[in-house]
């Protein structure tokens, strides 16, 4: 039995790396653009439409998200669905990632001023004109340093699908560890790893949002009486 971690433990743990990548990408475009329609759906001017997508958003919020991802990869084969383990996490995760992040899409289309809203409807646009044209293009910018923070819980959420055998960065220094028995310094790899994943991340959303904050700063100074 090998006692000591070894190049070719480290090439697991790099393709676990990858493969945290892969699900991670999987679960923020899927769960963006599900969470579009979410976003799109809570402020919409039907009320039916805004009762259903928050209900939905609150039992996704309120439930764990292992939860979720044994519904899916132990449900739905019982309804005739055979399903891969990474099928099954990408699915969990886009409808984990579409609440939260349709619920962070709101507040940023809900923070544009009313009075862009107004104006545009001045200009005689349609709602879909108003929404696309003008009040989308604000929502984003006040939106990506939000979104991209959320980015780093995907990343970390991504361990939880080694519950149902996906062999990604925990799943590796799992296996690993069960061979050599050094949780140690397995798992102080893997953790090191992970910081090499989400820091880069972090950072760049601290940048956005201090970028933004001074962009605001110099948008809302009055200019000084002569």
């Amino acid at each position: 039995m090998t006692t000591a971690i070894n190049a070719s433990h480290l090439m697991f743990l790099l393709t676990g790396v990858l493969w945290t990548a892969v699900l991670s990408g999987i679960a923020f475009c899927g769960g963006g653009a599900l969470g579009l329609l979410v976003a799109l759906g809570r402020t919409a001017p039907l009320k039916w439409l805004r009762i259903a997508t928050a209900i939905y958003v609150n039992i996704v919020q309120g439930t764990p998200l292992l939860v979720v991802l044994f519904l899916v990869y132990f449900g739905l084969p019982t309804l005739g669905l055979e399903i891969s383990p990474l099928v099954a996490a990408g699915l969990s995760l886009t409808i984990y990632v579409s609440a939260y992040l349709g619920e962070i899409w709101r507040g940023c289309l809900e923070s544009v001023p009313k009075a862009q809203w107004e104006a545009a409807e001045c200009l005689a646009l349609s709602r879909s004109q108003r929404l696309f044209k003008v009040i989308l293009p604000q929502a984003i910018r006040i939106a990506t340093p939000p979104t991209v923070g959320f980015s780093v819980q995907i990343i970390k959420n991504t361990s939880l699908a080694s519950a149902v055998g996906f062999i990604e960065l925990t799943r590796a220094g799992q296996l690993i560890n069960n061979s050599i028995f050094e949780p140690f310094l397995i798992y102080l790899a893997v953790a090191f790893l992970y910081f090499c994943l989400c820091f880069p991340v972090s950072a760049f959303s601290r940048r956005l949002e201090q970028r933004g904050s001074r962009i605001r700063g110099r948008g809302t100074t009055a200019p000084e009486a002569a």
